[in-house]
């Protein structure tokens, strides 16, 4: 996929967006609305009203880079609709981007390595 790589701040909009806005117009919208800085690296994701489309504003250091995706059969997994955002980890964010239910995507749990062989 082009797009985010590595380790990214992924926050998912949880109210649908009108989907006319370019870049500026959710750029905007991340300034005023979630109150943070469209700017600073993170992947903000936006959703139609129908679910079927989705958004990704994010700054790559050198430009904003929009990014949408249409499903041509079913919805993407989003919480109820509701004013506020949902942070996500960037392994959510690929599952959230291929259609599946990114909340059963879970952060792998930290093993501590062995002191002693056997």
């Amino acid at each position: 996929m082009i797009g985010p790589s590595g380790i990214v701040r992924v926050m998912l909009a949880t109210r649908p967006v009108d989907f006319r806005k370019g870049a500026d117009g959710l750029a905007v919208l991340v300034r005023d609305a979630l109150g943070t800085d469209p700017f600073s690296g993170t992947v903000y994701v936006f959703r139609s009203k129908r679910a079927d489309r989705i958004k990704l504003l994010f700054w790559d250091g050198s430009g904003v880079v929009l990014v949408a995706k249409r499903l041509e059969a079913g919805q993407f997994c989003w919480p109820r609709i509701e004013d506020g955002v949902v942070r996500l980890t960037a392994a959510q964010l690929s599952a959230l981007l291929e259609g599946l239910n990114w909340k059963r995507v879970h952060e792998a749990h930290e093993v501590t390595a062995p002191t002693v062989a056997g």
